[in-house]
């Protein structure tokens, strides 16, 4: 079984979850990425969406999600913030600008070494 079938499974169990909770069908997904992974792997997962049978809206980096998530009540001018993102095995950080719910990512960077475990293994 591939990759994009195994993703689709989960995303299908997800829908099937998050539906059943809702009491309503589920159509629409945004789904969150890793911010390293590349247009191949970004694609796949849009893919494993559709196999889901989900229309995926976008597909977004997790820094920039935790930010929307952060940011949508913040409507008094323009906030520069940065978000690490440790899990997964990754170590990303993100700069965004928010100004008036417009949100601006400035840069992303990180270590495909650090994070997850590593985090883990430091800071307990």
């Amino acid at each position: 079984m591939g990759k994009v079938i195994i993703s689709a499974m989960i995303l299908t169990k997800m829908k099937e979850t998050i539906g059943a909770y809702l009491g309503k069908k589920i159509n629409d997904a945004v789904i969150t990425v890793s911010a390293y992974f590349n247009d191949a792997q970004r694609q796949a997962t849009k893919d494993a969406g559709v196999i889901a049978g989900l229309n995926v809206a976008k597909i977004i980096n997790e820094p920039t999600a935790a930010t929307i998530a952060y940011g949508l009540d913040k409507k008094d001018g323009e906030k520069n913030i940065i978000v690490f993102d440790l899990g997964g095995g990754t170590f990303d950080v993100s700069i965004l600008t928010i100004d008036n719910s417009v949100f601006e990512v400035l840069a992303i960077n990180g270590d495909t070494h650090l994070g997850g475990i590593f985090t883990s293994h430091t800071t307990h």
